[in-house]
């Protein structure tokens, strides 16, 4: 283990986070996060900040469907807003996220986005919302 108050006074952070699009379709899409060095806190569980950053972006992978996005990336679906429960973590294993549309609407949507662990232990229920980008 880590002497937390040495970790605290090091002005170094340094991670890697990667995951996989491993469903998408037009009314959910799930994603899957190995959890490995990159992504762990001090303590060696998941960084809160590697789940919000997983369950955001498959939030906005579920959220851009099909959009077709203009030049300047107008029509991509920009979050305006994210809350998220923190209800559980883990030391190892896989980490998915499950993104689902609350609504769908021309102007704003609202997705939730379900992060599961090992053994369907609920780790954090983050909810988004998203206007396009003019």
């Amino acid at each position: 283990m880590i002497d937390i108050r040495e970790h605290l006074k090091s002005p170094r952070r340094s991670g890697e986070i990667e995951f996989f699009i491993e469903q998408r379709r037009e009314d959910c899409v799930v994603s899957k996060m190995p959890v490995a060095a990159g992504i762990l806190n001090p303590f060696g569980t998941v960084q809160a900040g590697a789940m919000l950053w997983l369950a955001d972006v498959t939030a906005t992978v579920l959220a851009i469907g099909d959009t077709r996005l203009g030049e300047k990336g107008q029509g991509f679906p920009l979050a305006i807003s994210l809350n998220a429960n923190l209800l559980g973590n883990q030391r190892g294993g896989d980490i998915r996220a499950e993104a689902r549309f609350v609504r769908k609407g021309k102007r704003v949507t609202v997705v939730r986005t379900r992060v599961i662990g090992d053994n369907d232990h609920l780790l954090a229920e983050v909810t988004t919302t998203h206007v396009p980008a003019t």
